[in-house]
């Protein structure tokens, strides 16, 4: 097989194929898994054949070792993967509280002006509706006034505040 006789490699991968699915099997436990690493080592076989050394020990204890080694870095590899997708998946992305405390408070002065903007009925109305909580009718009943007027007085605010917001309609 070292010289690139294909007929000694086809001997060789029949006797030890078995031997080498179950070591790799046992280490990396996932039957494709396994399939794909037994292919690796035999593969590596065929291309490091020339560099086995009988005086070390078999060519069965040199392919055992090969698909050993092979399945653990496997197993390995795939613990590093796991690990890092964990640490991304954990990863915790900062909160910027000061940059969220201002754009709020940018916000809350936006809406401010905006209500300054508006006649008093309306930013009544607007006021006891949307911070109060009320429903038009009792908006009305508070205010002491129809409850179309107090619709119209809404809409005609609400459409204010959307043009002074600068909101798309």
């Amino acid at each position: 097989m070292a010289r690139g006789d294909a007929d000694a490699f086809d001997a060789v991968y029949d006797l030890l194929t078995p031997s080498v699915f179950g070591i790799v099997r046992r280490v990396v436990r996932d039957p494709a898994q396994s399939e794909e690493v037994t292919q690796e080592v035999l593969l590596e076989v065929w291309r490091n054949a020339a560099s086995f050394d009988p005086g070390r020990g078999s060519a069965t204890a040199w392919v055992m070792m090969l698909a050993h080694r092979r399945a653990v870095d496997r197993v390995r590899s795939a613990q590093k993967e796991s690990e890092r997708e964990r640490r991304t998946a954990a990863a915790d992305v900062p909160f910027d509280e000061v940059a969220e405390a201002v754009e709020s408070s940018l916000e809350r002065e936006r809406v401010r002006r905006c209500l300054r903007s508006l006649t008093e009925l309306q930013r009544e109305s607007v006021t006891l509706a949307y911070y109060g909580g009320y429903t038009y009718g009792q908006v009305a009943s508070l205010l002491g006034v129809p409850a179309g007027t107090i619709k119209t007085r809404m809409r005609d605010a609400l459409i204010r505040l959307r043009d002074c917001l600068g909101v798309a309609s």
